[in-house]
């Protein structure tokens, strides 16, 4: 039986050549960054990502993409803890997407919760100055007038800077698989 880190994975069938070493490292901070954005905290995400590489390395032998796999899992287990802490979730984070659709299934509700998840991921890696400008138009529901006194830019370029932001957004939303914001 091999081992998780012996390098002659591509002879069992694996498409990635990796040890479970190798794509530890290299992979961990990613998916743990998947992780906190399905579930929003944490020390769940931290916890969850472990439970993923450690059921990982029980199945090494039988998964051919482990880093596919591993994504799959994380998903998985996060919808799990989702439906299995659904009250808990609701009332600890306000801003956990909630559905007015009673027709709207578990999976529909981890849809919109990845969404909302990556649309944060993408938040956070603008530059402060349009972050600060979707704080200000979209949390602090400010009019455009508003914006350009508090932040000292002109109302032209409030919208136009704004408008290029979203768009942004949206391009990558798409490319992640996203046709809609949450």
């Amino acid at each position: 039986m091999p081992s998780p880190d012996n390098s002659k994975a591509t002879q069992s069938g694996k498409t990635d050549s990796r040890s479970l070493p190798e794509i530890f490292a290299a992979e961990e901070t990613p998916i743990l960054r998947y992780a906190f954005s399905l579930v929003g905290r944490r020390a769940v995400a931290e916890e969850i990502v472990q439970d993923s590489f450690l059921q990982l390395h029980t199945h090494w032998d039988e998964v051919e993409n482990p880093v596919a796999w591993l994504y799959r899992a994380v998903r998985n287990r996060s919808y799990n803890h989702h439906r299995d802490n659904k009250r808990e979730v609701l009332s600890e984070d306000e801003t956990q997407p909630e559905s007015d659709d009673p027709k709207d299934t578990p999976e529909d509700l981890l849809h919109r919760m990845e969404a909302a998840g990556f649309l944060r991921l993408l938040l956070a890696e603008l530059e402060e100055a349009d972050r600060q400008l979707i704080q200000l138009k979209y949390y602090e529901d400010l009019k455009y007038r508003e914006i350009s006194e508090r932040t000292g830019i002109s109302i032209g370029t409030v919208g136009y800077r704004l408008h290029h932001v979203l768009k942004q957004l949206a391009e990558k939303l798409r490319h992640l698989g996203i046709e809609s914001a949450p």
